[in-house]
């Protein structure tokens, strides 16, 4: 093999043998045997597979085709968390390894965030040949000992955020002092990094949304699915971005895949459609992504995709205006060596409708539906979330749970959509749960009767918050008194009570 070649190749040093090449071509050598060949260029395109027998001495030449299955022409495709070897230390995808991987994988927007420090990407893009296939980055994985924050446009080479500070005040105050960066995205929330958890029990009320240290999340972004940190509950992350929106914290949901390998946790993997114009990817206008990830006009994608459209136009980070009805159309999308099984839709962050879906195997659109819901009385923003199988073949396996919470392995492909809110109330802005819950003590001070009984028109997730709001003055929301009168005011406020008192028994 000659040098040209091998600098035009990322390969993974063990089984299974993985090759990533610059230009299409690859020259390898195997020892005798069966083997299967598999050739992809990630989420988006079909999987082409040769069976080969080689014996020794053999030269043998494949040709391996394969196909553009999902196209998304309005988005482009981001990975907002990506090591290197080189500057994080750890993992095996050296720089040039990486340029080559991201190509690959058709990422076209990859953000650098090796782990406290600013990387300049474009040099080794252009080195190893990959340039015109995407947009760098720059960016920092903040990393501390009180959580993880990718942060990104920020200059290169520094300064750096001071990634010693203890408390998420000081830090968010560094990092905008230091590099101004528009994007702060909280990583991997469920992960326990130096014993710090940032959805630990003792830190996050998973009903409420409070950060219970008294610390103010100053990101506008959230990892919800990392496919170098898969949660054996899948939905964890979700849960904890919905209580987090209900509680006036809007943030961007984020696909990422934190990947610090050629190909044992694959780039890409997971990652984040964002809304923007770009005819050519090595030219994508970096500000109007920036704008429209800060907006919300995202989807995120672990292997399926999922789009929604509101009233025939809106889509995520739009505000909806009021209206007597609301049609929902859903579409899941996927290539053909993934499978979607399931659907829903998610209003504050309640399940409000969901279907199965039979035949989900198709490459391109796997299913498409539209719901209807009545009008709303209250601000509410809706989530459409599909999930299929695992991808367990060679070619692209979904991690298991990076840490298990549980002996039982669950593999997912998962895509959703990104919020779509519903401006029920008429005032042109997101009015969040805890604000209506607000408003409502407003009116009643602390009578835990009279304001329990204002619930009447709202949602379990305006319950959940007035009953926060009520036991911070001093209110037992389990006071047979009190259920009694959440009660009378309907079902989801009983039920938005009943989460709260199991929330504060957990801590």
């Amino acid at each position: 093999m000659t040098k040209d070649i091998r600098d035009r190749l990322a390969a993974q040093p063990f089984l299974p043998f993985v090759v990533y090449t610059a230009d299409g071509r690859a020259q390898f050598g195997l020892a005798a045997g069966e083997y299967t060949i598999y050739a992809g260029r990630g989420f988006e395109y079909g999987i082409d597979s040769a069976r080969v027998s080689v014996r020794p001495g053999d030269r043998i030449t494949h040709k391996l085709s394969i196909h553009h299955e999902v196209r998304l022409p309005s988005y482009v495709s981001c990975d907002t968390h990506i090591h290197t070897l080189t500057y994080s230390g750890h993992g095996d995808a050296s720089l040039d390894a990486r340029m080559i991987t991201l190509a690959g994988e058709g990422i076209e927007l990859p953000i650098a965030t090796d782990h406290n420090v600013q990387v300049d990407y474009d040099e080794a893009a252009a080195r190893t040949g990959v340039g015109r296939w995407f947009t760098a980055v720059v960016g920092n994985e903040v990393t501390t000992d009180v959580g993880h924050f990718c942060i990104f446009p920020a200059p290169a080479g520094g300064p750096v955020p001071d990634f010693k500070l203890r408390t998420w005040d000081r830090i968010f105050d560094s990092i905008e002092t230091r590099t101004h960066a528009p994007v702060v995205i909280l990583n991997h929330p469920c992960d326990v990094h130096v014993g710090y958890r940032p959805f630990a029990p003792e830190h996050f009320n998973f009903a409420t949304g409070e950060n219970l240290d008294g610390w103010t999340l100053r990101a506008n972004g959230i990892e919800v699915v990392n496919s170098g940190a898969m949660q054996s509950d899948p939905m964890l992350p979700y849960r904890g971005w919905f209580a987090l929106m209900n509680r006036g914290v809007l943030l961007t949901p984020v696909g990422a895949s934190d990947s610090h390998d050629v190909s044992r946790y694959i780039v890409g993997q997971a990652r984040t459609y964002i809304r923007a114009s770009h005819d050519d990817p090595s030219h994508i206008d970096v500000s109007e992504a920036v704008a429209s990830f800060r907006a919300g006009r995202v989807m995120v994608s672990c292997g399926l995709l999922t789009e929604i459209i509101v009233n025939g136009k809106y889509g995520p980070g739009d505000l909806v205006p009021a209206a007597d009805s609301i049609s929902v159309a859903v579409r899941v999308l996927g290539p053909s060596w993934t499978t979607a099984a399931h659907v829903a839709l998610y209003a504050n962050g309640e399940k409000v409708r969901e279907a199965e879906i039979s035949d989900g195997s198709k490459a391109g659109l796997k299913w498409s539906g539209k719901w209807d819901l009545p009008g709303l009385k209250h601000d509410a923003y809706l989530v459409a979330i599909a999930t299929g199988p695992g991808v367990r073949e060679l070619y692209w396996p979904i991690a298991k749970p990076y840490q298990p919470a549980s002996p039982d392995v669950n593999r997912l492909v998962i895509g959703s959509s990104g919020a779509v809110w519903i401006d029920a109330d008429g005032d042109g802005k997101r009015t969040s749960a805890y604000e209506y819950a607000q408003r409502i003590i407003a009116k009643t001070g602390p009578n835990a009767i009279q304001a329990t009984r204002g619930l009447r028109d709202y949602d379990r997730a305006a319950a959940v918050q007035l009953a926060s709001l009520l036991h911070a003055r001093g209110v037992s929301i389990d006071d047979p008194a009190v259920l009694s009168a959440a009660r009378d005011a309907g079902p989801q406020v009983e039920q938005g009570f009943r989460e709260f008192v199991i929330a504060r028994r957990a801590r």
